[in-house]
């Protein structure tokens, strides 16, 4: 049976990987609007994904508190999985911004 402390850890792992899953959606489908010409969505969809971002962040600085506060955090498999989803969701997000910026640019330029 899982203690208390686990059962807690298991939910903010799981909030990592909700979000960061979230986030990694989000910022393509802010690259999608973009090639299709919707700058609008685009710009809100990436600021969904930093809406994710910001809840995965605040899910793992809570963990990394408790370890500060002596409250030792086991790292596991789906400990690594759930830091993997928000590494590659940054990643993710930070591209799919210059990408926009990129569409956007040409459409400025077909413009012309």
């Amino acid at each position: 049976m899982a203690t208390d402390i686990e059962t807690a850890q298991l939910e903010v792992i799981m909030q990592l990987i909700m979000n960061g899953g979230n986030a990694k959606g989000a910022a393509v489908m802010a690259i999608q609007a973009a090639k299709a010409g919707d700058f609008a969505k685009a710009q809100a969809d990436l600021k969904d994904a930093d809406h994710y971002l910001s809840a995965a962040h605040n899910a793992q600085t809570d963990m990394l508190t408790k370890e500060a506060q002596g409250q030792h955090v086991a790292v596991n498999l789906l400990m690594v999985h759930g830091q993997d989803h928000i590494m590659n969701a940054i990643t993710f997000r930070d591209l799919a911004a210059e990408f926009v910026d990129l569409y956007q640019q040409l459409h400025d330029k077909a413009g012309e």
